[in-house]
Protein backbone atom coordinates (compact mmCIF):
# COMPACT_ATOMS: atom_id res chain seq x y z
CA UNK A 1 0.00 0.00 0.00
CA UNK A 2 1.13 3.34 -0.78
CA UNK A 3 2.32 5.80 1.50
CA UNK A 4 -0.86 8.21 3.66
CA UNK A 5 2.03 11.34 3.45
CA UNK A 6 2.50 11.00 -0.53
CA UNK A 7 -0.05 13.21 -2.36
CA UNK A 8 -3.42 11.24 -3.68
CA UNK A 9 -3.29 10.25 -7.24
CA UNK A 10 -6.66 10.60 -9.14
CA UNK A 11 -7.62 7.88 -12.10
CA UNK A 12 -10.35 8.77 -14.21
CA UNK A 13 -12.35 6.15 -15.95
CA UNK A 14 -13.13 6.68 -19.55
CA UNK A 15 -14.72 4.55 -22.84
CA UNK A 16 -13.32 5.52 -25.96
CA UNK A 17 -12.86 3.92 -29.06
CA UNK A 18 -9.43 2.50 -29.77
CA UNK A 19 -9.07 0.01 -33.02
CA UNK A 20 -13.12 0.02 -33.79
CA UNK A 21 -13.20 -1.35 -30.23
CA UNK A 22 -15.01 0.22 -26.88
CA UNK A 23 -12.01 0.23 -24.71
CA UNK A 24 -12.18 1.27 -21.00
CA UNK A 25 -8.89 3.61 -20.46
CA UNK A 26 -7.58 5.05 -17.25
CA UNK A 27 -5.95 8.26 -17.35
CA UNK A 28 -4.03 9.72 -14.55
CA UNK A 29 -0.82 11.71 -13.64
CA UNK A 30 2.84 9.57 -13.83
CA UNK A 31 3.26 7.39 -10.76
CA UNK A 32 5.83 4.36 -11.15
CA UNK A 33 3.68 2.74 -7.95
CA UNK A 34 0.29 3.20 -9.87
CA UNK A 35 1.88 1.59 -12.76
CA UNK A 36 3.94 -1.08 -11.32
CA UNK A 37 0.35 -2.28 -9.94
CA UNK A 38 -1.42 -1.94 -13.53
CA UNK A 39 1.12 -3.43 -15.32
CA UNK A 40 0.86 -6.66 -13.41
CA UNK A 41 -2.96 -7.24 -14.18
CA UNK A 42 -3.61 -9.15 -17.56
CA UNK A 43 -5.21 -7.57 -20.10
CA UNK A 44 -4.26 -4.25 -20.30
CA UNK A 45 -1.86 -2.45 -22.88
CA UNK A 46 -0.26 1.14 -22.83
CA UNK A 47 -1.62 3.01 -26.13
CA UNK A 48 0.94 5.80 -27.65
CA UNK A 49 -2.07 7.46 -29.34
CA UNK A 50 -4.18 7.55 -26.19
CA UNK A 51 -1.27 8.47 -23.85
CA UNK A 52 -2.96 5.47 -20.92
CA UNK A 53 -3.34 2.35 -20.04
CA UNK A 54 -6.66 0.68 -21.34
CA UNK A 55 -8.70 -3.01 -21.67
CA UNK A 56 -11.68 -3.96 -22.82
CA UNK A 57 -14.54 -2.03 -21.97
CA UNK A 58 -16.89 -4.53 -19.96
CA UNK A 59 -18.35 -4.26 -16.20
CA UNK A 60 -16.44 -7.02 -14.63
CA UNK A 61 -12.98 -4.70 -15.87
CA UNK A 62 -13.81 -1.86 -14.32
CA UNK A 63 -15.11 -3.97 -11.11
CA UNK A 64 -11.91 -5.05 -10.76
CA UNK A 65 -9.14 -2.28 -11.28
CA UNK A 66 -11.52 -0.43 -8.48
CA UNK A 67 -10.81 -3.11 -6.36
CA UNK A 68 -7.22 -3.44 -7.09
CA UNK A 69 -6.70 -0.16 -7.14
CA UNK A 70 -9.18 1.26 -4.29
CA UNK A 71 -6.06 1.56 -1.36
CA UNK A 72 -3.99 3.59 -4.00
CA UNK A 73 -6.13 6.08 -6.08
CA UNK A 74 -8.91 8.12 -6.17
CA UNK A 75 -11.31 7.06 -8.61
CA UNK A 76 -13.12 9.93 -10.83
CA UNK A 77 -15.69 8.59 -13.87
CA UNK A 78 -16.10 10.13 -16.35
CA UNK A 79 -19.57 10.83 -18.10
CA UNK A 80 -19.42 7.99 -20.29
CA UNK A 81 -19.12 5.30 -17.62
CA UNK A 82 -21.35 4.41 -15.07
CA UNK A 83 -21.70 2.46 -11.86
CA UNK A 84 -23.79 0.30 -12.94
CA UNK A 85 -21.84 -0.55 -15.39
CA UNK A 86 -22.94 -0.96 -19.71
CA UNK A 87 -26.89 -0.64 -18.83
CA UNK A 88 -27.14 2.53 -20.59
CA UNK A 89 -24.03 1.49 -22.97
CA UNK A 90 -25.25 0.69 -26.87
CA UNK A 91 -22.87 -0.90 -28.71
CA UNK A 92 -23.57 -0.38 -31.97
CA UNK A 93 -25.41 3.18 -33.46
CA UNK A 94 -29.15 3.63 -32.72
CA UNK A 95 -31.02 2.84 -36.19
CA UNK A 96 -34.45 3.77 -36.80
CA UNK A 97 -36.05 0.95 -38.83
CA UNK A 98 -39.32 0.02 -39.47
CA UNK A 99 -41.62 -2.26 -37.22
CA UNK A 100 -42.19 -4.57 -39.88
CA UNK A 101 -37.98 -4.79 -41.19
CA UNK A 102 -37.73 -4.85 -37.65
CA UNK A 103 -39.76 -8.04 -37.20
CA UNK A 104 -38.18 -9.59 -40.29
CA UNK A 105 -34.50 -8.80 -38.95
CA UNK A 106 -34.90 -10.52 -35.75
CA UNK A 107 -36.47 -14.01 -38.05
CA UNK A 108 -33.60 -13.40 -40.76
CA UNK A 109 -31.68 -13.96 -37.38
CA UNK A 110 -33.22 -16.96 -36.20
CA UNK A 111 -32.87 -18.24 -40.18
CA UNK A 112 -29.24 -17.63 -40.20
CA UNK A 113 -28.40 -19.45 -36.66
CA UNK A 114 -31.14 -22.54 -37.58
CA UNK A 115 -28.84 -22.81 -40.51
CA UNK A 116 -25.61 -23.20 -37.94
CA UNK A 117 -24.02 -20.44 -38.88
CA UNK A 118 -21.22 -19.39 -36.35
CA UNK A 119 -22.24 -16.55 -33.62
CA UNK A 120 -19.68 -14.23 -35.49
CA UNK A 121 -21.66 -15.18 -38.81
CA UNK A 122 -25.05 -14.20 -37.66
CA UNK A 123 -23.87 -10.94 -35.28
CA UNK A 124 -21.94 -9.80 -38.81
CA UNK A 125 -25.00 -10.05 -41.76
CA UNK A 126 -27.22 -9.20 -38.91
CA UNK A 127 -25.78 -6.02 -38.25
CA UNK A 128 -25.41 -4.97 -42.10
CA UNK A 129 -28.79 -6.36 -42.70
CA UNK A 130 -29.74 -3.48 -40.19
CA UNK A 131 -27.92 -1.08 -41.49
CA UNK A 132 -29.32 -1.68 -44.87
CA UNK A 133 -33.09 -1.16 -43.29
CA UNK A 134 -32.22 2.16 -41.61
CA UNK A 135 -31.06 2.99 -45.01
CA UNK A 136 -34.46 2.27 -46.38
CA UNK A 137 -36.23 3.88 -43.98
CA UNK A 138 -40.27 3.34 -44.60
CA UNK A 139 -39.39 1.87 -47.68
CA UNK A 140 -41.32 -1.82 -47.66
CA UNK A 141 -39.37 -4.99 -48.54
CA UNK A 142 -41.22 -6.38 -50.72
CA UNK A 143 -40.40 -3.10 -53.04
CA UNK A 144 -36.70 -3.28 -52.55
CA UNK A 145 -34.46 -3.92 -55.96
CA UNK A 146 -31.10 -4.38 -56.53
CA UNK A 147 -31.03 -0.66 -57.97
CA UNK A 148 -31.56 0.18 -53.54
CA UNK A 149 -28.24 -2.26 -52.49
CA UNK A 150 -26.37 -0.57 -55.34
CA UNK A 151 -27.25 2.66 -53.98
CA UNK A 152 -26.73 1.85 -49.87
CA UNK A 153 -23.04 0.65 -51.38
CA UNK A 154 -22.42 3.95 -53.19
CA UNK A 155 -23.77 6.17 -50.59
CA UNK A 156 -22.57 4.40 -47.63
CA UNK A 157 -20.08 1.82 -48.13
CA UNK A 158 -18.19 4.06 -50.72
CA UNK A 159 -17.55 7.51 -48.79
CA UNK A 160 -16.29 5.62 -45.70
CA UNK A 161 -13.96 3.63 -47.51
CA UNK A 162 -14.98 0.11 -47.02
CA UNK A 163 -12.63 -3.11 -47.85
CA UNK A 164 -13.79 -4.89 -50.67
CA UNK A 165 -14.01 -7.87 -47.73
CA UNK A 166 -16.90 -5.94 -45.79
CA UNK A 167 -18.02 -5.54 -49.52
CA UNK A 168 -18.27 -9.02 -49.75
CA UNK A 169 -20.05 -9.44 -46.53
CA UNK A 170 -22.66 -7.68 -46.94
CA UNK A 171 -23.49 -8.52 -50.47
CA UNK A 172 -23.30 -12.47 -48.89
CA UNK A 173 -25.63 -11.19 -46.39
CA UNK A 174 -28.29 -9.58 -48.76
CA UNK A 175 -27.75 -13.06 -51.02
CA UNK A 176 -29.22 -14.70 -47.97
CA UNK A 177 -31.74 -11.87 -46.82
CA UNK A 178 -33.29 -12.87 -50.52
CA UNK A 179 -33.27 -16.48 -49.44
CA UNK A 180 -34.93 -16.14 -46.47
CA UNK A 181 -37.42 -13.10 -47.45
CA UNK A 182 -38.15 -14.01 -51.47
CA UNK A 183 -41.03 -11.70 -51.74
CA UNK A 184 -38.51 -8.93 -52.12
CA UNK A 185 -37.83 -8.20 -55.60
CA UNK A 186 -33.83 -7.96 -55.28
CA UNK A 187 -33.02 -10.58 -58.51
CA UNK A 188 -29.97 -12.77 -56.41
CA UNK A 189 -28.54 -14.05 -59.39
CA UNK A 190 -27.42 -10.80 -60.53
CA UNK A 191 -26.00 -9.55 -57.50
CA UNK A 192 -21.91 -9.66 -57.55
CA UNK A 193 -19.41 -9.68 -55.43
CA UNK A 194 -16.14 -7.74 -55.59
CA UNK A 195 -13.30 -9.94 -56.43
CA UNK A 196 -10.78 -10.53 -53.58
CA UNK A 197 -7.81 -8.20 -53.24
CA UNK A 198 -4.76 -10.41 -54.05
CA UNK A 199 -2.76 -8.96 -51.87
CA UNK A 200 0.72 -11.11 -50.56
CA UNK A 201 1.00 -11.76 -46.88
CA UNK A 202 4.04 -10.94 -45.15
CA UNK A 203 6.22 -13.12 -43.96
CA UNK A 204 9.47 -12.53 -41.24
CA UNK A 205 12.51 -14.43 -42.26
CA UNK A 206 13.82 -16.98 -39.78
CA UNK A 207 16.11 -14.86 -38.53
CA UNK A 208 13.70 -12.52 -37.57
CA UNK A 209 11.24 -15.16 -35.87
CA UNK A 210 14.45 -16.40 -33.65
CA UNK A 211 14.99 -12.16 -33.05
CA UNK A 212 11.31 -11.71 -32.02
CA UNK A 213 11.68 -14.39 -29.77
CA UNK A 214 15.14 -13.72 -28.38
CA UNK A 215 13.43 -9.93 -27.54
CA UNK A 216 10.32 -11.10 -25.98
CA UNK A 217 11.60 -11.12 -22.01
CA UNK A 218 8.11 -11.84 -20.73
CA UNK A 219 7.96 -15.95 -20.49
CA UNK A 220 4.42 -16.22 -20.68
CA UNK A 221 4.55 -13.60 -23.76
CA UNK A 222 7.46 -15.81 -25.24
CA UNK A 223 4.95 -19.26 -25.40
CA UNK A 224 2.38 -17.59 -26.95
CA UNK A 225 4.17 -16.02 -29.69
CA UNK A 226 6.06 -19.30 -29.67
CA UNK A 227 3.13 -21.58 -29.79
CA UNK A 228 1.33 -19.64 -32.51
CA UNK A 229 4.31 -19.89 -34.97
CA UNK A 230 5.46 -23.41 -34.33
CA UNK A 231 1.85 -24.36 -34.43
CA UNK A 232 0.45 -22.18 -37.45
CA UNK A 233 -2.53 -21.20 -35.26
CA UNK A 234 -4.69 -18.32 -35.76
CA UNK A 235 -5.16 -15.97 -32.48
CA UNK A 236 -8.52 -17.27 -32.10
CA UNK A 237 -7.08 -20.83 -31.83
CA UNK A 238 -4.63 -20.01 -29.41
CA UNK A 239 -6.90 -18.08 -27.29
CA UNK A 240 -9.58 -21.24 -27.16
CA UNK A 241 -6.27 -23.79 -26.92
CA UNK A 242 -7.37 -26.14 -23.93
CA UNK A 243 -4.68 -27.72 -21.57
CA UNK A 244 -6.10 -30.62 -22.54
CA UNK A 245 -6.44 -30.51 -26.12
CA UNK A 246 -2.16 -30.40 -25.90
CA UNK A 247 -1.06 -34.19 -25.57
CA UNK A 248 3.32 -34.21 -24.88
CA UNK A 249 3.42 -37.57 -25.64
CA UNK A 250 2.79 -37.99 -28.92
CA UNK A 251 3.68 -34.35 -29.95
CA UNK A 252 0.33 -33.02 -31.00
CA UNK A 253 -2.28 -30.30 -30.59
CA UNK A 254 -5.64 -30.75 -31.06
CA UNK A 255 -7.49 -27.27 -32.42
CA UNK A 256 -11.11 -27.88 -31.69
CA UNK A 257 -14.11 -25.85 -33.42
CA UNK A 258 -11.96 -23.86 -35.53
CA UNK A 259 -13.00 -21.61 -38.38
CA UNK A 260 -15.74 -23.67 -40.36
CA UNK A 261 -16.40 -25.85 -37.55
CA UNK A 262 -13.74 -28.07 -37.90
CA UNK A 263 -11.53 -29.99 -35.59
CA UNK A 264 -7.67 -30.71 -37.26
CA UNK A 265 -4.16 -32.01 -35.37
CA UNK A 266 -1.29 -30.16 -35.65
CA UNK A 267 2.45 -31.02 -34.90
CA UNK A 268 3.23 -29.67 -31.32
CA UNK A 269 7.61 -28.80 -31.80
CA UNK A 270 9.78 -30.35 -29.66
CA UNK A 271 11.54 -27.20 -29.00
CA UNK A 272 8.75 -25.69 -27.52
CA UNK A 273 8.36 -28.62 -25.07
CA UNK A 274 10.72 -26.92 -22.50
CA UNK A 275 9.86 -23.59 -23.08
CA UNK A 276 5.86 -24.42 -22.34
CA UNK A 277 6.74 -26.33 -19.29
CA UNK A 278 8.72 -23.93 -17.73
CA UNK A 279 6.02 -21.00 -18.74
CA UNK A 280 3.44 -23.92 -17.23
CA UNK A 281 5.06 -24.54 -14.02
CA UNK A 282 5.52 -20.58 -13.46
CA UNK A 283 1.96 -19.43 -14.62
CA UNK A 284 0.36 -22.41 -13.64
CA UNK A 285 -3.19 -21.59 -15.81
CA UNK A 286 -6.38 -23.44 -15.25
CA UNK A 287 -8.14 -24.57 -18.07
CA UNK A 288 -6.57 -22.76 -21.45
CA UNK A 289 -2.98 -22.90 -22.13
CA UNK A 290 -3.14 -19.37 -21.85
CA UNK A 291 -5.89 -17.46 -19.19
CA UNK A 292 -6.01 -14.11 -18.33
CA UNK A 293 -7.84 -14.42 -15.45
CA UNK A 294 -8.55 -17.61 -13.76
CA UNK A 295 -10.56 -20.00 -16.45
CA UNK A 296 -10.64 -17.29 -18.21
CA UNK A 297 -9.32 -16.80 -21.87
CA UNK A 298 -6.56 -14.45 -22.45
CA UNK A 299 -7.14 -10.85 -24.58
CA UNK A 300 -5.87 -10.99 -28.19
CA UNK A 301 -5.73 -7.19 -27.77
CA UNK A 302 -3.04 -7.79 -25.02
CA UNK A 303 -1.48 -10.52 -27.89
CA UNK A 304 -1.12 -8.05 -30.80
CA UNK A 305 0.18 -5.18 -28.39
CA UNK A 306 3.51 -6.89 -26.52
CA UNK A 307 4.32 -8.45 -30.01
CA UNK A 308 4.40 -4.73 -31.79
CA UNK A 309 6.46 -4.12 -28.90
CA UNK A 310 8.82 -6.93 -28.97
CA UNK A 311 9.07 -6.32 -33.31
CA UNK A 312 10.47 -2.97 -32.07
CA UNK A 313 12.96 -3.68 -30.08
CA UNK A 314 13.99 -6.64 -32.18
CA UNK A 315 14.39 -3.75 -35.02
CA UNK A 316 11.62 -5.88 -37.13
CA UNK A 317 10.41 -3.13 -39.62
CA UNK A 318 7.38 -5.21 -41.23
CA UNK A 319 3.85 -4.60 -39.85
CA UNK A 320 4.08 -7.96 -37.66
CA UNK A 321 0.95 -9.15 -36.40
CA UNK A 322 -0.24 -12.39 -34.87
CA UNK A 323 -1.24 -13.65 -38.29
CA UNK A 324 2.15 -12.88 -39.87
CA UNK A 325 3.25 -15.91 -37.82
CA UNK A 326 1.19 -18.33 -38.92
CA UNK A 327 1.75 -16.65 -42.78
CA UNK A 328 5.29 -17.35 -41.74
CA UNK A 329 4.81 -20.63 -40.56
CA UNK A 330 3.22 -21.98 -43.82
CA UNK A 331 6.08 -20.17 -45.69
CA UNK A 332 8.90 -21.82 -44.26
CA UNK A 333 6.79 -25.20 -44.63
CA UNK A 334 6.90 -25.18 -48.27
CA UNK A 335 10.82 -23.37 -48.33
CA UNK A 336 11.73 -27.16 -46.20
CA UNK A 337 10.02 -28.92 -48.98
CA UNK A 338 6.67 -30.24 -47.33
CA UNK A 339 4.18 -30.95 -49.96
CA UNK A 340 1.28 -28.21 -50.32
CA UNK A 341 -1.44 -31.31 -49.12
CA UNK A 342 0.14 -31.85 -45.94
CA UNK A 343 0.47 -27.53 -45.32
CA UNK A 344 -3.44 -27.30 -46.25
CA UNK A 345 -4.22 -29.96 -43.82
CA UNK A 346 -2.03 -28.56 -41.17
CA UNK A 347 -3.29 -24.54 -41.59
CA UNK A 348 -6.91 -26.44 -41.75
CA UNK A 349 -7.74 -24.53 -44.82
CA UNK A 350 -10.99 -25.66 -46.76
CA UNK A 351 -9.36 -25.16 -50.31
CA UNK A 352 -6.19 -25.74 -51.68
CA UNK A 353 -6.00 -22.29 -53.83
CA UNK A 354 -5.94 -20.66 -50.18
CA UNK A 355 -2.59 -22.34 -49.53
CA UNK A 356 -1.84 -21.64 -52.93
CA UNK A 357 -0.62 -17.91 -51.91
CA UNK A 358 2.78 -19.36 -50.15
CA UNK A 359 3.59 -20.47 -53.15
CA UNK A 360 4.27 -16.45 -54.18
CA UNK A 361 6.37 -15.95 -51.23
CA UNK A 362 8.36 -18.86 -50.62
CA UNK A 363 11.31 -17.27 -51.14
CA UNK A 364 12.98 -21.25 -52.41
CA UNK A 365 11.73 -21.25 -56.26
CA UNK A 366 12.27 -17.71 -56.52
CA UNK A 367 15.99 -17.57 -55.84
CA UNK A 368 16.90 -19.83 -58.56
CA UNK A 369 15.46 -16.96 -61.10
CA UNK A 370 18.39 -14.73 -62.02
CA UNK A 371 17.30 -10.98 -62.77
CA UNK A 372 18.04 -10.00 -66.49
CA UNK A 373 20.39 -7.72 -65.11
CA UNK A 374 22.40 -9.93 -63.20
CA UNK A 375 22.85 -12.24 -66.74
CA UNK A 376 23.43 -9.12 -68.56
CA UNK A 377 26.43 -8.15 -65.94
CA UNK A 378 28.12 -11.59 -66.30
CA UNK A 379 28.20 -12.08 -69.83
CA UNK A 380 29.69 -8.23 -69.72
CA UNK A 381 32.13 -9.79 -67.70
CA UNK A 382 32.73 -12.74 -70.19
CA UNK A 383 33.10 -10.77 -72.62
CA UNK A 384 35.70 -8.55 -71.34
CA UNK A 385 38.47 -11.03 -70.32
CA UNK A 386 40.52 -7.63 -69.01
CA UNK A 387 37.77 -7.14 -66.68
CA UNK A 388 35.81 -9.87 -64.68
CA UNK A 389 34.76 -7.80 -62.32
CA UNK A 390 32.79 -5.51 -63.54
CA UNK A 391 30.32 -3.58 -60.98
CA UNK A 392 27.45 -0.86 -61.70
CA UNK A 393 29.30 1.29 -58.46
CA UNK A 394 32.25 1.15 -61.28
CA UNK A 395 32.71 3.74 -64.33
CA UNK A 396 32.34 1.30 -67.86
Amino acid sequence: MRDDSKKTITLLLKKVVHRKKVRLLLVFRYDDFVISKIKKIEGYAWSQTLRGWYTDYTVENIDFIKQTLKNEVVFKLDNSVYNEGLKNFIEHKERKISEENSEVLKSYSSYLKGKCYSESTVKTYSLFIADFFNYLKDTPLTAVTNRDVEKFIEDIFVPKKYSISTHRQFVSAVKLLKVFYPECKIEELQLKRPNKSRILPTVLSKEEVIDLLRYTKNLKHRAILAMIYSAGLRISELLNLKLAHIDVDRRQILVKDSKGRKDRNVILAESIIPLMNNYLMSYRPDRYFVEGKPFQKYSAESIRAFLHQASKLAKITKNVTPHTLRHSYATHLLENGIDLRYIQELLGHAKPETTMIYTHVTKKDLMKIKSPLDLAIKSMAETDKNNKNIRLSGNY
